[in-house]
């Protein structure tokens, strides 16, 4: 069991810029790099005692596209995946609010 979980974590850590910064896409002279956040996580276990203790494994990942970088005749840029932007923009702006309504509301009192 524990062979799995070592091979496992060592093809992850070697694939995890491929995975994080995709193929470049060329298309019409214009490079494209997709990029993107990238989490795996692995787990393995045995029973207590011998070799034939049951044990389990499992495993996942989980990924958020950021965005990609461009490139063409005018230079480089970032052009950012707007879905991605608003689902991790709308809760923190909501959470911001909240504390500050807090803070103002304790230096009134």
């Amino acid at each position: 069991m524990t062979n799995i979980s070592l091979k496992l974590a060592e093809t992850m850590s070697t694939s995890g810029i491929k995975s994080v910064y995709g193929e470049p896409i060329v298309v019409d002279g214009t490079t494209i790099v997709p990029v993107a956040a990238v989490q795996f996580g692995f787990g393995a276990g045995e029973g207590p005692g011998d070799d034939s203790a049951p044990g389990g494994a499992g495993g996942g990942g989980a990924a958020v596209p950021f965005g990609a970088y461009v490139s063409d005749e005018t230079g480089v840029r970032f052009r950012p995946n707007i879905v991605t932007l608003l689902a991790v923009a709308i809760p923190f702006v909501w959470v911001a609010g909240h504390a500050w309504a807090r803070v103002i509301k304790a230096l009134k009192r």
